[in-house]
């Protein structure tokens, strides 16, 4: 009976580890393409401005990319829980079940790859990347904005803000980068 209960939980636990696996695939698809719609969005904007010869609808950039990058990281953050709970939760109640006596490792990959020796490297390019395009694009744009020099107090107040949101933005990029030692 006990063996029948435990294959039991097993099942309950594999179907647990396809469910979210699932979800993080839909999630990476999603965070990456995330990352296209901002340099479409980039594009279409920096072309209607310089069309329009309008320096003030630059300032659609800034709450645009705040949102996408938000967004972007949000998911980013939920992909690499996943991962964690898999190699730290799941993972090993399913090994337990296999190997009571200990010795079995479940899911190898999702410790293996994270042991690449350019792995670090990777990352500070993708935080790099990630500033670039939801933050250094933003502000560059509010830079294009302020040098224009002849906008109103109001535009400039609410470019002011805008900069205020992205910067917070820029923090939340570096503060997400850093690896979670402990438990979430």
């Amino acid at each position: 009976m006990a063996e029948r209960e435990d294959l039991g939980v097993g099942q309950l636990l594999l179907a647990e580890y396809q469910s979210v696996k699932d979800e993080q695939k839909a999630r990476i698809g999603f965070r990456d393409n995330l990352l296209y719609v901002t340099l479409a969005v980039v594009a279409a904007v920096i072309a209607a401005a310089a069309q329009a010869k309008q320096p003030s609808m630059l300032l659609a950039l800034p709450p645009v990319c705040v949102v996408l990058g938000w967004t972007y990281l949000v998911n980013d953050e939920k992909i690499s829980a996943i991962g964690y709970y898999v190699r730290v939760d799941l993972g090993p109640r399913l090994a337990e079940l296999v190997a009571p006596a200990g010795g079995f490792t479940t899911f190898g990959w999702e410790a293996y790859h994270r042991g690449d020796t350019r792995r670090r490297s990777r990352k500070a390019i993708q935080t790099v990347v990630d500033l670039t395009a939801f933050c250094g694009v933003p502000l560059a744009a509010l830079a294009v904005f302020w040098a224009g020099g002849d906008a109103g107090g109001l535009l400039i107040a609410l470019s002011l803000l805008e900069a205020l949101a992205v910067a917070g933005l820029g923090v939340q990029v570096v503060l997400y980068t850093k690896p979670a030692r402990a438990p979430r």
